[in-house]
C-alpha cells in the first residue's frame, strides 16, 4: 500500500493508534447512515449539510462518490477533523470485516500542509442503524456493516479560514476528491 509521505520539511503528526481510528471510522459509517438521501454529506455538492448530525467531540467530512466536489463550511473552533481520504464499506451478515484495498493511495492537506493517513478498519463489522433508505444499509433497523479506509484525525484548526484538500484511488479508476473552504469559529 502506498501512502505519499510528507513534503520535506512539513512536520507530520505521530502516528493514530489503529483501534481508536477504527472507532471512529465506524462512529463515521454511522454518521453517513444518519442521513436521508437528500442531505447525504457524500452526495452534498456544496457543504450545506456539512453540520448535520455531528457529534459534539470530532467534526467529521466526507469525500464523493467519485470524482471532485467543492464544497464550504462552518465548523465550531476546537474540534479535531476526521475523514477518510479514501474508504468503503461493506453490508450484510456473514461479510465479515472489510479488507483493505491493496492499491489503496490517498492525500490530504490543510493549507498546504500535508496530513499523514493512517489506513484502519473494524476487525468486526458493527451494527449500523439508519433512515429508512439511507445511503449505507438502505433499511432502518440495525444492520452489520465493517469499513476499511485511508483515514485522516486533524487537530482543531485555529479559528479563521482555513483550505482543506484530500483524496484518493482504488489503484485503479475509481478515484476521489474533495476540497473545503472552512471557517473555524
Amino acid at each position: 500500500m502506498s501512502i505519499p509521505d510528507p513534503q520535506p520539511g512539513a512536520a507530520a503528526p505521530p502516528p493514530q493508534d489503529q483501534p481508536a481510528l477504527a472507532d471512529l471510522a465506524a462512529r463515521w459509517v454511522r454518521w453517513v447512515a444518519a442521513h436521508r438521501r437528500p442531505a447525504d454529506p457524500i452526495a452534498d455538492k456544496y457543504g450545506r449539510h456539512a453540520g448535520h448530525h455531528q457529534p459534539a467531540d470530532v467534526w467529521f467530512l466526507a469525500g464523493s462518490y467519485g470524482g471532485s466536489v467543492q464544497r464550504q463550511c462552518v465548523l465550531p473552533a476546537g474540534r479535531p477533523l476526521f475523514f477518510p481520504a479514501f474508504s468503503w464499506w461493506q453490508v450484510g451478515r456473514g461479510a465479515g470485516p472489510a479488507q483493505p484495498t491493496p492499491g489503496a493511495t490517498g492525500h490530504a492537506q490543510v493549507d498546504g500542509v500535508p496530513v499523514a493517513l493512517t489506513p484502519a478498519g473494524s476487525a468486526e463489522p458493527f451494527p449500523v442503524r439508519g433512515f429508512f433508505n439511507n445511503i449505507v444499509t438502505t433499511w432502518p433497523w440495525p444492520i452489520p456493516v465493517s469499513c476499511w479506509g485511508l483515514w485522516a484525525l486533524v487537530p482543531p484548526l485555529t479559528p479563521g479560514r482555513h483550505e482543506l484538500a484530500f483524496g484518493g484511488t482504488d489503484g485503479g479508476r475509481f478515484w476521489v476528491e474533495a476540497q473545503y473552504l472552512i471557517d473555524a469559529r
